[in-house]
């Protein structure tokens, strides 16, 4: 195109796309729907390059589905409570709702300039109050079935947060948001019982065959559903009873001690009077010190107390001396192990540095084995075991388990290492719990007509202490609901995981004022496409699979499984520079102007070289590309042509100064290519066939068309059907000279109008991915209307039919000849024609062929003696 402002046409074209409300959606009952869906970002003040992809992702398939014919959502909205903002406030003195609100600015302007679809007029933003006060509403909900309740527990507490943590938020003793050392301390908190649909939870994961295995397998360990037995061991003094979980009942009979967490409930009653209580107090003291990294159990040193108690083994009749051990975990289970050394590799560790004694109950299929070296963990069979001796271990599980329940002292029980979800959280910047204490009445729901409880504004933020919240007494003094006492708000607010987990169904009405959302969702239900990454697979999208499930049972939705096929899109990836003294910042890269090759880059500050490897894009690595630097410098449709092309979807891309230089070629090339053939039309009717170069160029572009839908429809690759587009330009190209070379002579036979028809479906194929320029383009082509608002364009089986295949002929792998022959020819109709041609006759001749490979239509290898 002879003239072509990236920046101007862009934004013509967006400001159209924006006056049209071309993206906007309504519920059509006649009209498939398609429902499209990124995970909402948090306002951060900038997107970066992997926001570009995972968004561009979800743009493609959204653009390719309404031009499918399909009813398409594709909304948007803001993640915008959590500690980023307040974070902010403390750091730079503003408050958080001006920086939030500046930074969705920018945000919003920076998705519009890239040109995404999205149905703007349905724009969330979780720190609103008409969005929180659905939080706090069903908050109320689940209060009244139970789902919500109070209790003081051992939860991970981050000293840098100044906040709780969930267990999914501290996985490995450290917080999900900041890094730092988590540690355990009771507090008095708000739980959500996602353990009671854990069951649903783990089944319904086997009906989800459109998410990735991977995100798959770490629910499924996540959630952790164990089958196993409880069985209670009753203690000699005081007079109580210490249940236990164990998947292994089969080797109960060598249990030597039991061993408690230092949090169980029941050890202080247990020590009561024992001579070694002060000391077991003492190591449950050290122990709570611990930050929860140093207690993770595969690291941590197996260390111990006893108790001075015993407990009969139900089984044995025999006393075993009870322990308290760091390796027994207060919220797994019943909080209570019986160990089994002989049969536990934990449990070894523990009886051979404290002396204790190691029984052997199970014994190999084949050979032997040796438990005072090492634990033998497999199954076997029973021995030792009074009348179970010689059972196997699957039969010895059952009928002792069967004999615990018929004797009253067991059952079978099914457990979960998924745990109640804490959603409280000692910050400012978020949901406020809709609750009131009062002295008399205990914890008061607010009324459903005084919702939303408002978040004050324009408070001091330190980050120090507890909640912001509990010095502002306009806030926290008000009179109990129902006896009009003075009483106290809650002044924790809620994890942004609440936010989070239903914010997509309020897209489908987000201006309702009675309910969280109405009907309309159920016409949108389930999201068919959900693209986020994989970092979320044990954190926001169990959460989500939950309040969908709650949702379902308050009557709202009708669907129990909230997304059909889910995408985890791999990372943007760059080099990252490190200073082993300066960190980091020695090593600030902009984009465009530093390319130094990462053998010699060295830092800014001693000049030493930098460490170097690959990493994903990080503004504290400092190896990141600005986007706006990108779309200042190439535009829009090339820096989403780069993001999808780079790499497959869910694979890693890695950031790559050329590919983005040769996808702005590319669509240089395309706009030079429309230049050149925008005037050519469909010649006059002549009544003569198609000549050889339009019949070969028509079966490109319907080729190209049936390749592009699958691998979107399909299989959801994005990089191959641009692969595809680019072998359409090609041909297009040299079509254009074939062209230029006959003007003024008589044209092949219907080249024309194969041209001006693969200049539309190159328009139309490149829409989802450079939605600007394929506008553009249509429109100088002379075309009606929109690219992007046009039909997909189909394909002509009967033009992918070849009535001619080349076929390569070799003789002991070595190439002697190609022969043109009828597509789908049998092999003895190939080994005719191949010996037909002299070269091959030669090199057969006076040998005798022992083997022939073919492959149709494309090669015939004679193996000859």
């Amino acid at each position: 195109m002879t003239s072509y402002d990236v920046t101007a046409i862009e934004k013509r074209w967006q400001d159209r796309w924006a006056e049209r409300r071309a993206h906007e959606a309504a519920v059509q009952p006649g009209r498939p729907k398609y429902y499209c869906l990124e995970m909402l970002p948090y306002p951060s003040g900038r997107i970066h390059m992997g926001h570009v992809r995972n968004y561009a992702i979800g743009d493609v398939m959204a653009r390719f589905q309404r031009m499918r014919g399909r009813n398409v959502l594709h909304p948007i909205g803001w993640d915008s409570f959590g500690l980023p903002a307040e974070n902010a406030a403390i750091a730079h003195g503003v408050q958080p709702l001006d920086w939030t609100e500046e930074n969705i600015a920018r945000m919003r302007a920076q998705f519009r300039r890239l040109g995404f679809s999205y149905a703007w007029e349905r724009e969330i933003a979780a720190h609103r109050p008409e969005y929180y006060r659905w939080n706090q509403w069903l908050f109320l909900r689940m209060l009244e079935r139970d789902l919500i309740y109070r209790a003081r527990r051992a939860v991970n507490w981050c000293d840098t947060c100044r906040t709780v943590l969930a267990n999914e938020q501290a996985e490995g003793g450290t917080c999900w948001r900041c890094g730092n050392a988590v540690r355990m301390r009771s507090l008095p908190q708000w739980f959500a019982r996602i353990t009671r649909y854990g069951e649903e939870l783990a089944a319904a994961l086997e009906a989800l065959p459109g998410w990735p295995e991977k995100v798959l397998t770490i629910q499924r360990n996540w959630i952790g559903r164990s089958v196993g037995a409880e069985v209670r061991f009753a203690v000699l003094e005081p007079r109580l009873e210490i249940p236990i979980f164990t998947t292994r009942i089969d080797t109960i009979f060598g249990c030597t001690f039991l061993v408690l967490a230092p949090e169980h409930p029941r050890l202080a009653e247990l020590i009561e009077g024992s001579r070694a209580a002060a000391e077991v107090r003492t190591f449950c003291e050290e122990h709570r010190q611990r930050t929860t990294a140093e207690r993770e159990l595969s690291i941590a040193e197996k260390v111990g107390c006893f108790t001075g108690r015993h407990a009969v083994n139900p089984f044995s009749g025999e006393a075993v001396p009870i322990w308290v051990a760091n390796f027994a975990v207060a919220d797994y289970g019943t909080g209570a192990l019986m160990a089994v050394p002989a049969h536990d590799e934990r449990d070894h560790e523990f009886a051979r540095t404290y002396g204790l004694p190691i029984r052997q109950v199970i014994e190999p299929l084949e050979g032997s084995c040796d438990v005072e070296t090492a634990a033998f963990t497999a199954d076997g069979i029973l021995m030792g075991s009074g009348p179970f001796t010689g059972l196997g271990s699957a039969a010895g599980r059952e009928r002792m388990t069967r004999h615990a329940d018929a004797t009253g002292f067991g059952a079978e029980r099914t457990l979960f290492r998924l745990k109640d979800w804490g959603i409280s959280r000692q910050r400012y910047w978020g949901t406020p719990i809709p609750i009131i204490h009062c002295d008399g009445c205990g914890a008061v729901p607010v009324p459903d007509h005084e919702l939303p409880v408002r978040l004050p504004e324009g408070i001091p933020i330190t980050g120090k202490g507890g909640s912001p919240l509990e010095s502002v007494t306009a806030f926290v003094e008000v009179p109990c609901p129902r006896c009009g006492t003075p009483a106290r708000r809650d002044t924790d607010t809620m994890d942004t995981f609440i936010d989070s987990s239903w914010y997509y169904f309020r897209y489908c009405d987000p201006h309702n004022t009675e309910l969280p959302f109405g009907p309309e969702a159920n016409h949108w239900f389930p999201v068919d496409l959900y693209v986020g990454g994989v970092e979320h697979a044990a954190l926001h999208l169990i959460y989500t699979r939950f309040f969908t499930k709650v949702l379902a049972d308050l009557g709202l939705i009708a669907v129990r499984e909230p997304v059909t096929r889910h995408l985890s899109q791999g990372m943007v990836v760059d080099w990252s520079y490190r200073c082993p003294e300066h960190g980091y910042l020695a090593a600030e890269k902009r984009a465009g102007d530093w390319k130094v090759h990462p053998d010699q880059a060295r830092c800014g500050f001693c000049d030493g070289l930098l460490e170097v490897k690959k990493e994903k894009m990080s503004k504290s690595k400092y190896n990141t590309v600005d986007p706006d630097y990108l779309l200042d410098r190439y535009g829009a449709d090339t820096t989403r042509l780069f993001a999808l092309f780079a790499a497959p979807p869910e694979k890693d891309m890695d950031w790559s100064d050329a590919g983005i230089e040769g996808c702005d070629r590319f669509l240089a090339r395309v706009r030079r290519l429309a230049d050149r053939l925008a005037a050519v039309r469909p010649a006059a009717a002549t009544g003569q066939p198609p000549g050889p170069a339009a019949v070969e160029l028509r079966r490109k572009i319907h080729d190209t068309i049936r390749r592009v839908t699958l691998d979107i429809e399909e299989r959801l690759h994005l990089n191959t059907p641009v692969a595809a587009i680019m072998e359409l330009v090609n041909l297009l190209q040299a079509t254009s000279t074939t062209l230029a070379t006959e003007a003024g002579g008589t044209p092949a036979t219907g080249l024309e109008a194969a041209v001006h028809e693969g200049l539309g479906a190159l328009a139309l194929l490149l829409s989802p991915f450079a939605p600007h320029l394929a506008s553009e383009m249509w429109e100088r082509l002379g075309r009606d209307g929109d690219a992007a608002a046009q039909p997909w364009p189909g394909w002509d089986e009967t033009l992918l039919a070849r009535a001619q295949a080349t076929v390569v002929i070799q003789v002991n792998g070595k190439l002697r000849a190609r022969v043109e022959i009828p597509a789908g020819s049998t092999e003895s109709e190939v080994v005719a024609a191949a010996r037909r041609e002299a070269n091959v006759a030669a090199h057969l001749e006076g040998k005798r062929v022992v083997k022939t490979i073919h492959i149709p239509d494309k090669l015939l290898n004679l193996v000859v003696a």
